[in-house]
């Protein structure tokens, strides 16, 4: 027992790292105590400290120099300690597993390295034979994960550098167009800058790397040109670094910023469209790469795995290998790589578009002033809380207040219960808090009594199982794609809206008489959203407000960019047509790149769903045609007709007797059905550029490998 000790205390080393990783205040504490231990030493001037805040600031890391380099320090420590001890035990584990014996070590080793002879016989070690086992470990094993562990935490602020850097080349297009168009209606460059500052959630990452600059100016009083420099000179993307120089040299010489903004604003148009072409070349690469190594590999690798399983040795640990583990980790691995590369690759449409719509508040809807002074829009402005028959301070609202906020409190419940089927379309997710309770109702409903056996247990619930799973893709997918279908029928309307909306501005009208025109127009699934917009002005909001609400309905990112563009327009000038021609072309463009790489993947999906079809259709064969041929050789090789011995010798067929041919149908059932999941999903992630896009192929694959396999069995 004394030999485990020193795992208890290993294990002891890494309780409070993993806390740390969960828990804020674990990890506040950690982080004290790192910088109690090393603050000193990670606090020195030198060109290595330089170059790590370098990259602290470049990841965007809310973390200060010391503490993130302390604590660094400390989890190589850790590492260190715990990985000496852990190696011991992981290499006698090892052996443990291999079957390795300690006479074959002593054989194999020099005499000198012959009392690792001992990791075959852990638990019977007193501490003076533990001992130098512990010593070597230290010596290769500890050092290891210490340098690994330290040289992780840096590499990862490196890739998180890097991922910042696509997401800010990704989005900076839609943010140069949104600083060129308040800058087209009259607002001073600073108050452009902080007013996208506030709509960092609609803009994404390169209006946050801006807002960097935004934050310098208003905290500590620098200059716009030397926090555009600064923000230049930190920040990852090179693209960003290229504009933010650019526009501190416009604004320091005077020319005309509009016209630069106009230049750069079309020079990104043109290169999101040749990304768009690297991204569908780089797209077809991995739709060739996933068809030949995770479609015909496995195929490939079932087939003859098989016949060498039937022929010569059993191989059946193998093929479940294959099947439960190696398919669905390699398709992970895959869908996790896919994303990483195509966003990297600069896919403008797809990564400014990934974050979930509903995180798009409605923060920063709202220009500059929200005070009492006058408003283009109209609408009503709230007082200050006074009472019509006593003085400034007398608040008669107080009891409706007390229950609007006992309201508030319960306001999920109620929302979640008036309106369950908006609620599930808004988030799919929650489907699954209806289906997989009945999907495991159907499960134990349809699976009844089942013997003990592997074999009898898997036949028994594999297809209630497989049901079950239908049942749950098919219910997110299907509620995903209203959503989806809808939010996209609305955006199509949303350059005619704006492009209308600018005309009728241009002719004269206000901004409120304009949309009151528009509700009625002709604009497809918009017109009802206008309507409301409209109804809320009557009631007494501002048009903001009631563009503002439309926005968190809907749910878009295109129609929340265009209300913040709109929104924080209206608040600058009431001449807000060329901010709205702006916006429109904005969207047009949007909409055409996303047709085109709509069609062009449309290829892709074909490709995927056929390669699926030819693994189905040889799976079939194999189990149609071949596990019955070696069931009929099988009994051939045991007797002759009527169960009486032939005589006659049958060669390799003898070795046929010991196959179950059931446990090789089961094993293809069950490689069809997951190879259909992991295909459907895959299809989704290159064909629409979200696997959530690839539960309803999932849905479908699943049903014909089920209905396939439900025919012929």
């Amino acid at each position: 027992m004394l030999s485990y000790v020193p795992l208890a205390v290993a294990l002891a080393f890494l309780v409070p790292v993993v806390a740390a990783a969960v828990n804020t205040r674990a990890n506040l504490a950690t982080t004290r105590l790192a910088v109690h231990l090393f603050g000193e030493y990670v606090a020195d001037r030198s060109p290595r400290r330089g170059r790590q805040r370098d990259r602290l600031r470049a990841a965007h890391v809310p973390v200060t120099h010391r503490s993130y380099a302390s604590a660094t320090l400390l989890y190589a420590g850790v590492a260190g300690v715990a990985g000496s001890v852990l190696g011991v035990y992981a290499a006698a584990a090892g052996l443990a597993l291999l079957r390795v014996g300690g006479d074959a070590i002593r054989e194999t080793l020099p005499a000198a390295l012959g009392f690792l002879a001992d990791l075959t016989r852990l638990g019977d070690l007193g501490v003076a034979e533990l001992f130098p086992l512990l010593l070597l470990s230290a010596a290769t094993v500890g050092p290891g994960a210490a340098v690994g562990v330290y040289w992780l935490r840096w590499e990862l602020l490196d890739q998180r550098a890097h991922a910042r850097a696509s997401r800010i080349e990704a989005t900076l297009p839609r943010t140069v167009a949104f600083v060129y168009a308040l800058s087209r209606s009259g607002m001073s460059f600073p108050i452009v800058l902080d007013t996208l500052a506030r709509n960092e959630d609609v803009y994404g990452e390169a209006a946050r790397e801006l807002g960097v600059a935004v934050r310098d100016m208003n905290t500590f009083g620098t200059d716009v040109l030397s926090a555009l420099e600064r923000t230049s000179a930190r920040t990852p993307s090179e693209t960003m670094a290229e504009f933010g120089e650019n526009l501190a040299s416009v604004l320091a010489s005077g020319r005309s910023l509009s016209g630069f903004l106009r230049d750069q604003y079309e020079r990104y148009q043109e290169e999101a469209e040749s990304q768009q072409e690297q991204y569908l070349e780089l797209v077809s690469t991995f739709a060739e790469a996933y068809v030949t190594v995770l479609v015909a590999g496995p195929l490939f690798f079932l087939t003859i795995l098989v016949v060498i399983g039937i022929v010569l040795s059993d191989t059946m640990p193998l093929l479940r290998a294959v099947v439960y583990v190696a398919i669905p980790l390699a398709t992970f691995g895959f869908v996790v790589y896919i994303d990483s590369i195509t966003r990297s690759a600069g896919d403008a449409t797809t990564a400014a578009d990934a974050a979930d719509p509903r995180l798009l508040g409605l923060r920063g809807v709202g220009g500059t002033g929200r005070g009492a002074s006058s408003r283009t829009d109209g609408g009503a402005v709230s007082g200050v809380g006074f009472d019509s028959g006593g003085g400034e301070g007398s608040d008669r609202w107080t009891a409706s207040r007390e229950r609007l906020a006992a309201y508030d409190r319960v306001a999920t419940v109620v929302d979640a219960v008036s309106r369950p089927g908006e609620l599930l379309l808004e988030r799919p997710g929650l489907t699954a808090v209806v289906t997989v309770p009945l999907g495991l109702v159907w499960i134990a409903f349809r699976a009844g009594p089942v013997s003990l056996s592997p074999l009898a247990i898997a036949r028994a619930i594999d297809s209630p199982l497989i049901e079950a799973s239908i049942l749950v893709l098919v219910a997110y997918g299907l509620a995903y794609e209203i959503d989806k279908r809808r939010t996209r029928a609305i955006e199509r309307a949303v350059p005619d809206f704006l492009d209308r909306m600018a005309s009728l501005n241009d002719a004269g009208m206000t901004v409120v008489e304009s949309l009151q025109r528009l509700t009625r127009s002709d604009l497809d699934r918009l017109t009802p959203e206008i309507e409301r917009a409209w109804r809320d002005v009557q009631w007494g909001a501002d048009v903001s407000t009631a563009l503002g609400r439309l926005r968190g309905r809907v749910r878009s990112p295109m129609v929340a960019r265009a209300v913040a563009l709109v929104t924080n327009a209206i608040d600058a000038s009431g001449e807000v047509a060329p901010v709205l021609e702006i916006a429109a072309d904005e969207a047009r463009a949007t909409r055409r790149l996303r047709r085109e790489r709509r069609q062009v993947m449309v290829t892709y999906l074909l490709v995927i769903y056929i390669s699926f079809l030819v693994f189905l259709g040889i799976i079939v064969a194999l189990t149609v045609a071949f596990i019955p041929a070696v069931e009929g050789a099988q009994l051939t090789s045991q007797g002759g007709a009527g169960g009486v011995p032939t005589g006659v010798s049958t060669g390799m067929i003898g070795s046929l007797g010991s196959v179950n041919v059931g446990t090789y149908v089961v094993l293809f059932y069950h490689a069809a059905a997951i190879q259909g999941v992991a295909s459907g999903l895959v299809a989704g992630q290159l064909g629409e550029g979200s696997v959530r896009d690839g539960v309803k192929h999932a849905a479908i694959m699943l049903v014909l490998a089920y209905g396939t396999f439900l025919v012929i069995g």
